[in-house]
């Protein structure tokens, strides 16, 4: 199985003596797949994304990206950050026009020129005249005309709302199984994920906490309500429900009669975790760096 990323011990602190934003972070990243990364409010995805990128250097550790460092893959990366950085006195023509000239060899403009028509835009129009949600739909059409190996998406559809945000994923997420581009995207609307992702980078305390197939992880877990000893399975997190509790864990062989058990969705999956900073990571086999200073987790079947 080739791989889009790979990090080993990757660290990045900002200042001398700053906290970490990534603090000994190893996983991989196959390729072709389209991975949600997901974690609370300063957990370092954006950090992660930029190194992947080439925009930001690692303070320690070590990150390849489609096989070389990430600076020499830049071609075949395309990256879109939250705040979408365009030209604002520049036309919708004259931004795809840049794109080509960015990006010889590779730029696909009649694709590029589509995705904007789908939006009815006007080529004409300047980017500063232009809706959050219209200047997406550019951004977006830089990212895909490069016709990259790679995608590196910040929060992408932030500030769209939800009608043009389905319809901009329903383009990306074409796109990448047509040319079966890898992606890598962050986002907080997990009912989006669940829809568009089949892979997850759950990311925390500066590591990768649960990494892997949406589906290998959700049936790795199990939700279970009742009463009884769980001592002998991981507990993720557990919490009074009625006269019993309601847990999730990860299960070291049977469950007696006594609990109901029902495989968790990724929302439950993912909250729970969230709540449970302190729980064991988990990564699945494709997801494990192959090479690193310290153990990730333990791993489940891919």
């Amino acid at each position: 199985m080739s791989t889009a990323i790979e990090a080993t011990g990757l660290v990045k602190r900002y200042g001398r003596h700053g906290t970490a934003a990534l603090d000994d972070c190893s996983f991989r990243l196959p390729t072709g797949r389209i991975s949600a990364l997901v974690g609370p409010n300063g957990a370092g995805k954006s950090t992660l994304l930029s190194i992947a990128a080439g925009l930001l250097r690692q303070s320690a550790g070590r990150i390849e990206v489609l096989g070389g460092v990430p600076g020499a893959a830049r071609p075949k990366v395309a990256y879109l950050s939250q705040d979408k950085p365009l030209y604002p006195q520049l036309s919708v023509a004259d931004t795809l026009r840049m794109g080509a000239e960015l990006n010889p060899g590779r730029w696909d403009a009649a694709y590029a020129a589509r995705v904007v028509e789908q939006g009815d835009l006007d080529p004409r129009a300047r980017v500063r005249s232009l809706s959050g949600g219209q200047r997406t739909r550019v951004a977006l059409a830089l990212a895909l005309g490069k016709r990259p190996e790679l995608m590196l998406l910040d929060e992408p559809m932030a500030d769209l709302d939800p009608l043009a945000r389905h319809e901009l994923m329903g383009t990306l997420m074409a796109d990448a199984a047509e040319h079966g581009t890898t992606v890598l995207m962050s986002s907080h609307i997990v009912a989006e994920l669940a829809d568009a992702c089949d892979h997850l980078l759950l990311l925390g305390g500066g590591r990768i906490r649960l990494g892997g197939g949406i589906d290998d992880l959700t049936a790795a877990h199990s939700l279970v309500t009742g009463r009884g000893d769980l001592s002998r399975h991981t507990v993720v997190e557990s919490r009074a429900s009625g006269r019993g509790v309601t847990a999730l864990i990860r299960r070291d062989g049977p469950l007696d009669d006594t609990w109901q058990v029902r495989e968790p969705s990724l929302e439950e999956l993912l909250l729970a975790h969230l709540r449970a900073p302190d729980a064991p990571a988990l990564l699945t086999p494709g997801t494990t760096a192959r090479t690193g200073r310290t153990t990730t987790g333990s791993a489940v079947s891919a």
